[in-house]
């Protein structure tokens, strides 16, 4: 990632004057993340389209950086400033500070003058000596190692407490580091035509790591429906499901469809339903949106159904009225979780989660799984799976399930709980349930 920084300081300029820039969209979109609270994925999705493809890639890594150190930086701000600044030099500042972290002592006059010379378009002349005074203490703040985990590896202090309880401080530090690298990107190859040599093999089957500079032939390729960028930790329930040719299998929490698709693509022949919450009326959801792209590019084979329906309160008359199987030969229910095994991907989670979250969702995902349960055949199979690490969230459902009448029919066959320090990938829990013949 050091190319990033140094590129990005390549193309600095001594004009005042803000470009049509990487770094110029980057303090936009931090300084609203910082005033409204905004989901970083919702921020995204409003990147002026005029952008080039480098400067949407060099703004995007930029908030993300902000974004993942964001408490790191702050303590290194603070006491640096009498006042609070206006928010367009707070985001020049944080910029300036992820670039620091990440280029290291050899780039910190680089990082400062260029910083400078962005606040003088993005804020004014004078604002930018204050950036130029405050840049200078900060570099030698952030020079220091923080004494405690969470500020230096910037998470929640009392997620880290969690964690630490879980799992060690070891571990737990390396889970840290692991969640403040920047995500390679996947792509799961999806036909029998050769593979691109740009596409890098791994050491898991039918994916491959996606490298910078071929988006255009990516994207093209993902349209085309040849791949599907998708994290190699998605295979674990699936591979638990085993999907069969000629069955009938439900997605039971199926948007945006990656895991739908890859049901669809293991049978061959057979049928997906794939079912989702309904989109509160006169808004839109893109995931579902997404979900009914990713089903129009199923094989040929498998028949395909979209549901919106609430999975806890539609009963078995409900799929009666849609000639929809009452029930089914495979449910795979990946549940809403606290999403603690992707932070690498969703970055802002972190500071959005609270303690009493896990709680919450393991709720919810008791409930989901005791009405995905009375959908499976007799001798069928359910995968229940979250992309969380957390106890709460996954043995501590299951175990609910079974203590309760409802488990009865049912025994765990297997179960997978991966660790993104341990495998290399996302996190995620994934348990086999057979219900008895």
């Amino acid at each position: 990632m050091m190319h990033d920084v140094k590129q990005g300081l390549e193309k600095a300029t001594d004009s005042p004057k803000p470009q049509l820039s990487g770094w110029v969209a980057a303090a936009e979109l931090v300084e609203r993340w910082q005033a409204r609270s905004e989901r970083v994925d919702a921020l995204l999705e409003g990147l002026a389209p005029s952008l080039a493809a480098q400067e949407r890639a060099r703004a995007q890594h930029l908030f993300y950086g902000v974004v993942r150190w964001a408490t790191r930086l702050e303590a290194a701000l603070a006491g640096l400033m009498t006042r609070e600044p206006r928010g367009k030099v707070k985001a020049v500042l944080m910029i300036a500070g992820f670039e620091l972290l990440e280029g290291g002592p050899d780039l910190t006059a680089k990082v400062i003058h260029h910083a400078v010379e962005r606040a003088k378009g993005v804020a004014s002349p004078k604002e930018a000596g204050l950036v130029n005074a405050v840049a200078r203490k900060m570099a030698a703040k952030l020079a220091e190692t923080p004494t405690d985990l969470a500020t230096e590896l910037a998470h929640p202090e009392w997620l880290v407490a969690r964690w630490t309880r879980q799992f060690g401080k070891e571990m737990t530090r390396k889970l840290l580091e692991w969640n403040q690298q920047p995500a390679p990107v996947y792509a799961r190859w999806r036909t029998d035509a050769p593979v691109p040599e740009f596409l890098a093999p791994t050491k898991w089957a039918g994916f491959y790591e996606v490298k910078a500079g071929k988006w255009d032939e990516v994207r093209r390729l993902a349209n085309e429906g040849a791949l599907y960028l998708q994290d190699p930790s998605t295979r674990l329930c699936i591979e638990l499901l085993a999907p069969q040719a000629g069955e009938t299998i439900l997605d039971a929490c199926a948007a945006p469809g990656g895991k739908s698709l890859f049901i669809a693509d293991m049978m061959k022949t057979g049928k997906v339903v794939a079912l989702d919450e309904p989109v509160a009326p006169g808004k839109s959801d893109i995931r579902l949106v997404r979900l009914k792209e990713n089903l129009a590019r199923s094989p040929k084979g498998v028949e395909v159904a979209m549901v919106q329906a609430d999975l806890r309160s539609a009963g078995s008359v409900y799929y009666r009225n849609l000639n929809l199987p009452e029930s089914y030969d495979a449910v795979l229910l990946d549940a809403p979780c606290s999403n603690t095994g992707v932070m690498r991907h969703r970055i802002d989670v972190k500071w959005r989660l609270q303690d009493g979250d896990f709680a919450r969702h393991g709720q919810q995902q008791l409930e989901l799984l005791h009405a995905a349960a009375r959908l499976v055949r007799s001798g069928g199979r359910i995968v229940y799976s979250t992309c969380s690490i957390d106890a709460d969230e996954n043995e501590s459902v299951i175990k609910g399930f079974f203590d309760s009448r409802a488990g009865g029919p049912f025994k765990l066959e297997r179960k997978v709980q991966a660790y993104p320090w341990a495998e290399g990938h996302d996190g995620a829990g994934a348990f086999l349930l057979v219900k008895n013949g």
